[in-house]
């Protein structure tokens, strides 16, 4: 079986019965073998993206905000055990104010992780993401180049469909109009630290759409 993420114009084939190559994969993104040796590359979807994110808090100054990164209400709380609440901004219902603001902490040296909890509600953030992350360092030419890692996800249909506002994949549409911030799209489990990797070491924003059912 395959699996796979996109960047930009290129397709990432990730074989998922070779589990070795993930780890080395890991083991050299991460830069540490306790924790690449650690991991269950095949196991709990939800184990390894809480290995992800406990991964992106060790980075420097790095911060989650977003709608319930403090108090439980979406399936992604759950995801940040074992993160202090220090390194957890909780947000209200203002999805373009929440990029804003993200945009804002990166300026001032934070590494901002922006959770929507789902995709479709991404689409109340695109003026600042489009307009405004995307191309301040084209504007600036170079100067600046704020670095947000964008968590979201598509919404599953099984086992109760979410319905049409929830469940939309606007992967395609957003990799076409995004120039500078690279959109990465997680459809296996054996993907998620190593795209998760990618946005660690990228020098730019990451916008990562996980659509695992």
């Amino acid at each position: 079986a395959t699996g796979g993420c996109y960047s930009g114009d290129l397709w990432h084939i990730r074989i998922l019965d070779t589990k070795t190559t993930h780890e080395e994969d890991a083991m050299s993104i991460f830069g540490s073998t306790t924790v690449a040796t650690s991991m269950d590359f095949t196991g709990d979807t939800d184990v390894i993206l809480n290995q992800a994110m406990l991964r992106l808090a060790a980075e420097p100054n790095a911060i989650f905000l977003g709608q319930n990164v403090q108090y439980v209400g979406n399936v992604m709380f759950k995801h940040l055990d074992g993160i202090p609440v220090s390194q957890r901004l909780e947000l209200p219902v203002m999805e373009e104010c929440q990029m804003g603001m993200s945009i804002g902490l990166a300026l001032q040296g934070f590494l901002p992780i922006s959770i929507y909890p789902r995709l479709d509600f991404l689409m109340l953030a695109m003026n600042q993401l489009v307009n405004h992350l995307d191309k301040l360092v084209l504007m600036s030419k170079g100067e600046f180049n704020p670095k947000v890692i964008i968590r979201t996800k598509v919404g599953s249909t099984r086992p109760l469909n979410a319905g049409p506002q929830h469940t939309q994949d606007h992967f395609e549409a957003l990799r076409l109009m995004l120039e500078s911030v690279r959109v990465l799209k997680i459809t296996a489990p054996s993907d998620i630290m190593w795209v998760y990797g990618e946005a660690i070491k990228s020098k730019g924003s990451t916008l990562i759409i996980e659509a695992l059912e």
